[in-house]
Order: structure tokens, then C-alpha cells, then sequence
């Protein structure tokens, strides 16, 4: 059977409802997403014969099934996760957007199969057994979120973007049917690094402009999200480009704390586009109000915190669009984040004595207390978290940056009964076998690993549930497939170049930014949780990771937790992300098997 409950975007008549069907009721849909090109497929089938009864997206793929069977996924330019049952050939095929936007998650025994957007849809079934899985909880303290195919429930998979699944005469088969390229452009490799730089400056610039006009496609009010960062930026210049009026933009600040605060940038984008600018500020009082909703809202732990000011933002938006663009995608692509930096100084850092570095400046670093409190304390957590990630093999260098837990914490913390993986280091695993992928250019392979790990399983995650459960919809053109196949040909030097960060993205549009976005370096869309945790919020310190608690649980040893704490509430140095990663799962742990 199939169910739907149904966003209208896109003919919001009754024509558009789900679960559809086609003409003789052989074939039936049920779909979450938008597919952007939808219009050029559906001239194209018409020409063919087929008759469209609605002017929905839904459909076109429908008819497109009934042309091209499961290569009708190669024809689709979007976001989805649809399921399409056919009678004739009693064959379910499940698939998921290439890079992972809308979710999908599923339960297979051998003999029932159930299929849903969300967790807690399957969990309605009785015979859905609500076990822990213990090797995806390994993950979630190295990451804060659970990677694709995992999720915390055993008996629970989700399936990862860019695959099919195939259930026929009780066998289920999964497929992958897209990948992003795995190596340069061979024949610009060749050219001069100047050369090189023109042509994939032209080649983005026309394939993302694009993609913002095709997204900008809706029968229903349209509007974007503003940070006031580099890629945001982009994405409304573009829009306003496009529009014959002006766009509606919209951002969020912190009253209490200018150092999370990026309004006064976002505003200035929107001055020199000339946005409907929409500013929502916050104080610490409406973070604690809305976090017990937000944080109740996944169906498992996600300890992402900036999934707070995301679902206000997605509330005070929907007041006035159903649509919002986004700049999500930009960091992965183009090499946003700092610590796509570790390899880049590493090599540097490498040449110092190692007299120098290990025998003074690490031992004296060690030594200072650090904190995301202060400008100061925060540079000083860096410089810890940068010395880290020195240590061992790339891979291990890698994760060093990446994880919240460290290895030896994410190990001793789960108590050995509960764990057969106590002494294995499943984060490790996991993020060797991606950086196998992309093996000739080292900043690519890490794109490419979070491309396929983080930004499905943390930012796409945040922002999907987040908006939906607003009823907002968000798309993202930096995630438009061309434009992903084509930043994977462009060697990782012209992405990161001279100690710059996302060098050609700024290139390529740097007449499209104010002088003081183009120079600004990257801020992160985070919640001060190490201050709430010392003052507003750590009753939850108290409450959630108590001892009597922790030991009755039988999961993690209390001794560790109680070290992380004391640690971080004097000052010594800063525990709180993994503290709150401890308090998430505690709170998803009672609503799911208290």
C-alpha cells in the first residue's frame, strides 16, 4: 500500500494529490521532492502520446517510468524519494536524489518490506523491533549524526542518495546509478593554471545561474535564505538577476552574542541586491524555548545545534513565502570549511623541526585553556584541533578534524558489554573507505567524502527536517547535479588556493558580492552551546547526564561523562559539543525506549 501527505508546490489542485497512478491504474507513485525540469520531459512525452491530467511534477515521472523504466532517474534534474509500484511486472523500485536532499528510510525482514520518509512512520508497526544500533551510536558520537546506510534503530536502514532499490519476487536489490566524476579534466589538466581557471570560471558561472533560475520555478510565494557567507550571497545575486521584482530575503542573528552574529553582512547583500530583507534576532530566551520542540522532532539522536536557529528561521519565513532558495552545498563543493585548510598548513607545518613543534609549541599549546566563548580561546581551540589533525595517516588526519568525540574518549565511553565494536574504530573505517574514491587530488577526495557522508547525513538532514516541519520547502542549486559534476573536475588547487578558501567560487562571482563579503573568511551557523551549557542551559548537564541516570542506562561510563564536564565548566578546555552530543541522545533515548 501507499500513502502521502502532500506539500503542494507545484499544481497544488486536486490533480496533483498522491498516491497517482496512470491511465489503467498499472502503475502508481508516491514522491516527495521537486524535479525542476519537468516541463522540457512532459513537452517531450506529449509528443510521444501521453496524457497528462495534471501539470504536476509527480506525473511527468510517471510517464517517464512508462517510457524509460528505472534510466528515467538519469533524466531527472532535482530533489526526490519516490517509490513506484508496477502491477505488470509486480516490481516495487525505490530511489533517492543523487545527493541525498529528501530522505528515505526502510525496513526489510525477507519477507515484509515498509518504506517512509521518517523513522518514526515504521516504528508504528509492532513488529518493528525498537533495537539499538550499536555500531551507528559509535558513529554518532564521532560525527553528531548517523551516516547513510545506518540509523540508531538495527532494524532500520535509510538508503543513500544516489542508489535504487529494486524489490521483486521477494529480493531486494540495490543499485547505484550515479556518481560524481572521479578525477580531473584530463584536457585542461593540461592547460595553464590561468587558462584553466577561465574556462571553469564560465563554465560555473553559466551552470549556476542557471540552476537558481530553474529553481525559482513555483505556483506558490518564493523566497531565500540570507546568511550574509559567500554562497548565500550568490545565490540571492543570481535571483535578483532574474526576478522583475524584488526578492524576499531572510536571516537570523543573536542579540546576546555577536560573535555567532552575521546579520550586518546579510544586510548588506540585501541592500546591494535590493531584497525585501526580512531579520529575525534572537536572545538566549527564545533559544531555550524552542530547543525541547526541535530536538523532538528527529527521529533519531542529531546533535547539529545550529538545527535551532534553522527551524526559526524556516518558522518566520514560511509567514511569507512556501519556498526558499538556499546556499547549501557551497562549502563541500568549493572548499568552504577550515578544515579543508589542515592539509594545506600540515604540509606547511611539517617543515619545522620537529624539536620546534612537538618540544615547544605543542606542549605550550596544550597547556592554554581554550573556549568558543572568546575570539581569543576559540583561536586557541583551533590551534588544538589544527596540531590533531598532524598525527598519523591521512585518513586519521582527516577524522581528527572531523570528529567531536576523540578516538580513544569514542572508544572508552561506551561501555565494552554494550559494544562488539569496542576496540574497532568504525569511524576510522568509514572514512578510509570514501577517501578511496577520489584518489588524485587529496582536497577533492575529502570533498568527496562529504559530499557523501556529512552534507547528506548533518546540513541536508538540518535543513530538510527543519523546514518541513514548517511546511517551507528549501531548494538548493549548488546541489544541481551538473554543477557537482563539474566541481569534480576542477582540480582541488583552483578550490583552495594561497591559503584561500572556495578561491574560484569567489573568483567567478566576485562582481556579484560586496567588497566585504568577497573578503570575509567563513563563520559557522552555530548556537553558542558552550556558554548555555556553563549558564542557561546546564540544568541539562544536571538532568540528563546524571549518575544515577547514566549507570541505571548501562550504555556509557559515568566517569568519563562526569570528567567532560568538570573540564568544561572550569574553563580548562572546551568539552561542549561532545557534552551535547551526550545530552541529544539522551533525550532522543527517552522518547524512544522510556
Amino acid at each position: 500500500g501507499f500513502g502521502h501527505q502532500r506539500l503542494s508546490i507545484i499544481d497544488p489542485s486536486d490533480a496533483g494529490h498522491q498516491p497517482m497512478s496512470n491511465e489503467d491504474g498499472t502503475i502508481w507513485i508516491t514522491y516527495n521532492g521537486e524535479i525542476y525540469n519537468y516541463r522540457e520531459i512532459a513537452c517531450e512525452l506529449k509528443k510521444k502520446g501521453h496524457y497528462f491530467k495534471s501539470d504536476s511534477d509527480t506525473e511527468v515521472i510517471l510517464h517517464l517510468y512508462e517510457e524509460e523504466g528505472t534510466d528515467a532517474v538519469n533524466r531527472l534534474n532535482g530533489m526526490f524519494a519516490f517509490a513506484i509500484w508496477d502491477q505488470n511486472l509486480k516490481r516495487l523500485w525505490v530511489c533517492r536524489d543523487r545527493i541525498g536532499i529528501k530522505p528515505l528510510v526502510y525496513h526489510w525482514d525477507g519477507n515484509r518490506f515498509l518504506f517512509a520518509s521518517e523513522i518514526k512512520a515504521l516504528l508504528t508497526d509492532s513488529d518493528i523491533l525498537r533495537d539499538l544500533n550499536y555500531k551507528a551510536l559509535q558513529l554518532y558520537l564521532a560525527f553528531s549524526y548517523v551516516p547513510a546506510p545506518h540509523t540508531i534503530f538495527d532494524g532500520i536502514k535509510k538508503l543513500e542518495p544516489g542508489k535504487f532499490l529494486l524489490l521483486r519476487d521477494g529480493k531486494v536489490e540495490i543499485k547505484t546509478y550515479w556518481e560524481p566524476p572521479n578525477s580531473i579534466d584530463q584536457d585542461i589538466a593540461l592547460l595553464p593554471c590561468s587558462e584553466q581557471l577561465e574556462i571553469f570560471r564560465k563554465a560555473l558561472y553559466e551552470g549556476i545561474d542557471d540552476a537558481v533560475r530553474s529553481r525559482m520555478i513555483s505556483d506558490v510565494p518564493l523566497g531565500a535564505f540570507l546568511s550574509g557567507g559567500i554562497d548565500s550571497s550568490i545565490i540571492v545575486s543570481l535571483m535578483a538577476r532574474s526576478s522583475n521584482k524584488p526578492v524576499n530575503t531572510f536571516s537570523i542573528g543573536f542579540n546576546d552574542c555577536n560573535l555567532y552574529d552575521e546579520t550586518p553582512y546579510a544586510r548588506e547583500v540585501a541592500k546591494f541586491n535590493g531584497t525585501e530583507h526580512h531579520e529575525f534576532k534572537l536572545n538566549f530566551q527564545d533559544l531555550l524555548d524552542i530547543f525541547p520542540d526541535v530536538i523532538s522532532t528527529f527521529d533519531e539522536p542529531f546533535a547539529d545545534s545550529s538545527a535551532i536557529p534553522t527551524y526559526i528561521v524556516s518558522k518566520e519565513t514560511k509567514k511569507f513565502v512556501t519556498v526558499a532558495l538556499s546556499g547549501d552545498g557551497g562549502d563541500e563543493l568549493f572548499a568552504g570549511y577550515r578544515s579543508y585548510l589542515g592539509e594545506y598548513w600540515y604540509i606547511r607545518y611539517m617543515m619545522a623541526p620537529s624539536m620546534l613543534r612537538e618540544g615547544l609549541i605543542e606542549n605550550l599549546i596544550k597547556m592554554l585553556p581554550d573556549s568558543r566563548d572568546s575570539k581569543g580561546l576559540e583561536f586557541i581551540r583551533r590551534l588544538k584541533k589544527f596540531i590533531k589533525g598532524t598525527k598519523g595517516s591521512f585518513p586519521e588526519r582527516v577524522l581528527a578534524l572531523k570528529e567531536v568525540f576523540p578516538k580513544k574518549v569514542r572508544q572508552k565511553i561506551l561501555l565494552e558489554s554494550t559494544s562488539d565494536n569496542a576496540l574497532n574504530d568504525s569511524a576510522l573505517k568509514w572514512v578510509e573507505r570514501l577517501l578511496n574514491f577520489y584518489q588524485k587530488d587529496r582536497l577533492n577526495s575529502i570533498l568527496y567524502s562529504d559530499l557523501k557522508d556529512s552534507l547528506p547525513g548533518d546540513m541536508l538532514t538540518k535543513v530538510d527536517w527543519m523546514s518541513m516541519k514548517n511546511s517551507l520547502e528549501v531548494r538548493v542549486p549548488f546541489l544541481d547535479h551538473r554543477i557537482v559534476e563539474k566541481a569534480f573536475q576542477i582540480p582541488g588547487c583552483l578550490k583552495l588556493k594561497s591559503g584561500k578558501t572556495k578561491y574560484i567560487l569567489k573568483e567567478t562571482f566576485k562582481d556579484l558580492l560586496p567588497p566585504s563579503i568577497y573578503r570575509r573568511s567563513k563563520a559557522g551557523f552555530e548556537v553558542p552551546i558552550s556558554r548555555l551549557l556553563k549558564r542557561e542551559l546546564k540544568f541539562l548537564l544536571d538532568q540528563y547526564l546524571a549518575q544515577n541516570r547514566i549507570q541505571k542506562q548501562g550504555i556509557f561510563d559515568y566517569e568519563i561523562i562526569k570528567r567532560l564536564a568538570g573540564q568544561h565548566l572550569s574553563g580548562k578546555t572546551d568539552t561542549s559539543w561532545m557534552l551535547w552530543n551526550l545530552i541529544v541522545f539522551q533525550i532522543w533515548y527517552d522518547k524512544y525506549f522510556l
